[in-house]
């Protein structure tokens, strides 16, 4: 059986890629930092899912967390930290926090796996569109996202042959965040007319983990908004 780890899959996009893999019978574990939630949502997810603790602000405590995932063919790393800070208004503390999460606590999920991955396993991570459309607010997340570019490309060369692969959403219509919000942001600026779905980000994640070909590349699923 294939075996699938979101870490991050206990939050609405990430849940909703756990989805996705559950329901084609993968052996699914999901992440959040806490434990509860993320067993309280692997339930609903159903199939062979399972939820664990992890906290990827604290990357020294990530090997114990993933102590019980002996072995994996896909790993999918979700989780944000977007709070807003900008030069002008500088949260020091929260700008350690994030980078650490987004950057330290990534690549911190992945070594400890290393020796985990299955022959033909694959890394996703997640960054976003923050990192070529920077807004009020983004100094850091633009930041990190724009590491994550990095990352993938080094953990490419060091994981080989497993492939690593960053997927960056542009705002995501019909999730939590945005499903009620009247005229989102760029919603009339993509040339498909909308912004995209969290469906349309589970496919694309699964593109990443099971094309053989793609690797060290940065998947913009934006509806087409870079081109305008």
């Amino acid at each position: 059986m294939t075996s699938t780890l979101i870490v991050g899959g206990s939050g609405g996009l990430g849940s909703v890629i756990a989805q996705h893999f559950a329901d084609r019978g993968d052996d699914v574990v999901i992440t959040s930092r806490d434990k509860a939630r993320a067993e309280t949502v692997a339930d609903r997810i159903g199939g062979n899912t399972r939820g664990l603790a992890l906290d990827l602000a604290r990357p020294e405590t990530i090997g114990a967390s993933l102590a019980d995932v002996t072995e994996v063919d896909n790993v999918v790393v979700t989780a944000v930290g977007q709070a807003a800070n900008t030069l002008a208004q500088f949260d020091i503390t929260n700008a350690v926090a994030a980078v650490t999460m987004k950057l330290v606590g990534y690549a911190e999920t992945v070594r400890v796996l290393r020796d985990r991955l299955k022959p033909g396993a694959s890394v996703v991570l997640f960054g976003g569109l923050a990192k070529e459309r920077p807004y009020p607010g983004s100094t850091v997340v633009t930041t990190f996202n724009a590491g994550i570019t990095g990352l993938v490309k080094t953990l490419a060369v060091e994981l080989a042959p497993h492939r690593v692969n960053a997927l960056h959403p542009g705002l995501i219509g019909d999730s939590p965040k945005w499903r009620d919000v009247p005229d989102p942001p760029y919603s009339d600026r993509t040339p498909i007319g909308r912004l995209v779905t969290m469906a349309e980000i589970a496919d694309a994640t699964d593109f990443l983990l099971r094309n053989t070909g793609v690797n060290a590349h940065d998947l913009y699923i934006d509806g087409g908004l870079l081109a305008t």
